[in-house]
């Protein structure tokens, strides 16, 4: 392995103003990439492009967007192609469970579970159909998407985030299936319990030190993202951590 396994890979990275986004996009800068930073809050996205400057001398390339804007999805693809000319990297790390949080399903208000479908799933669905002429472009694509265990294991009150990431998950692996033949691959990431800003508005009472920070995950994110490595579908963080690392991935 390389000091920068990442040179000059052109890497975007969905969600990256914050919590395994931001840490993910700083390990990307770090690794060698060039980090296209996308987000909805522009002071985050500056707060992180200042944390890669002082990483590596070099700026992101910051795009604030909202990804309920399914337009500027859609214009996100022409402008990396007319910047870059191709993606290598494609790190997924937005979610949201809504305004109101764990919600009985009865009780969701029709404008919130809109907003939470249109990031969750709706906006997964039109990344995929701006971002593939741009990741097939690549000798080695390589797309990690964040998921979470309650899509597979639906508990009370979690129906709009668990619905919405559950048809995101299927969503990746259906089109992992189609483009089996090119070079690209997908990873489907779970990173359990993790210091995030999500995880401390499900589990409000628990005491966010007795979770490991983002930060922790950004290594695995690192190699899923390596182009001479062959990820797996999918990938739980805490039997990466357990186990095997780079080697398991060829």
């Amino acid at each position: 392995m390389t000091d920068l396994p990442l040179k000059d890979r052109i890497a975007l990275v969905v969600g990256a103003s914050r919590g395994i986004g931001y840490e993910s996009a700083l390990a990307l800068a770090k690794a060698g990439a060039h980090v296209v930073a996308a987000a909805r809050t522009q002071g985050g996205l500056e707060e992180l492009d200042d944390a890669i400057f002082a990483a590596t001398g070099k700026h992101a390339t910051l795009i604030p967007f909202d990804l309920v804007d399914g337009g500027a999805i859609d214009r996100l693809g022409g402008a990396l192609f007319e910047r870059f000319g191709r993606l290598d990297i494609w790190v997924q790390a937005s979610a949201t469970m809504g305004a109101a949080g764990l919600t009985p399903v009865a009780h969701a208000e029709p404008r919130d579970f809109a907003r939470v479908e249109k990031v969750n799933f709706t906006g997964v669905y039109r990344l995929i159909r701006s971002l593939e002429p741009l990741l097939r472009a690549s000798d080695a694509g390589r797309v990690v998407h964040l998921t979470t265990s309650v899509a597979t294991a639906p508990r009370a009150f979690w129906g709009a985030y668990a619905a919405t990431k559950a048809g995101a998950e299927a969503l990746m692996k259906t089109w992992a299936d189609e483009i089996e033949s090119t070079p690209i691959r997908v990873c489907v990431v779970d990173p359990g319990r993790l210091r995030t800003q999500l995880r401390a508005q499900a589990f409000p009472g628990e005491d966010p030190m007795d979770l490991d920070p983002p930060s922790a995950i950004a290594p695995l994110i690192v190699e899923l993202a390596r182009g001479d490595l062959t990820p797996p579908l999918t990938v739980k963080f805490k039997d990466w951590k357990a186990g095997p690392t780079a080697a398991a991935l060829v």
